[in-house]
């Protein structure tokens, strides 16, 4: 079986939010940082070369893959700031009802700042996509 690429790391997350061009979503992910440390109650730490996670938990799926994921997270990309937020359960569609101005992909929900969304609602979202995770995987 092919090993897990992307993995946790000691890179600094600041130096990283430094690094990001645009001012707007340097100040959108120190934002993002707040609600998600706050969320999960965890550090903000890098997961691969670009994405910044909170908590981890130990998934693995029917097919025997398994791995180390972050509970919530978000990469500030050049395109637009992606969330990694959302389970992408079709019975979970109702928390993205009033979330504002955003595209989803399968579980990633992609805003270009952060102003376009409604932080309540985001709120609702990372909590019910931890207690969803938590209750599918085991937090390590």
């Amino acid at each position: 079986m092919a090993k897990v690429k992307t993995q946790f790391s000691d890179e600094d997350v600041l130096s990283f939010v430094d690094q990001v061009d645009s001012e707007q979503k340097r100040i959108d992910s120190l934002r993002l940082i707040e609600l998600m440390e706050e969320a999960t109650g965890e550090k903000a730490k890098m997961f691969g070369p670009s994405i910044i996670g909170f908590g981890k938990y130990h998934y693995k799926y029917a097919t025997g893959h398994e791995g180390v994921a972050p509970l919530l997270g978000f990469s500030p990309r050049k395109a637009a700031i992606s969330l990694y937020t959302y389970t992408g359960s079709p019975k979970h569609e109702y928390l993205l009802e009033g979330l504002g101005k955003y595209k989803i992909g399968k579980a990633c929900i992609y805003i270009k700042k952060l102003s376009d969304i409604n932080e309540d609602v985001l709120k609702r979202m990372m909590k019910e996509s931890i207690d969803f995770i938590s209750t599918l995987y085991s937090r390590i």
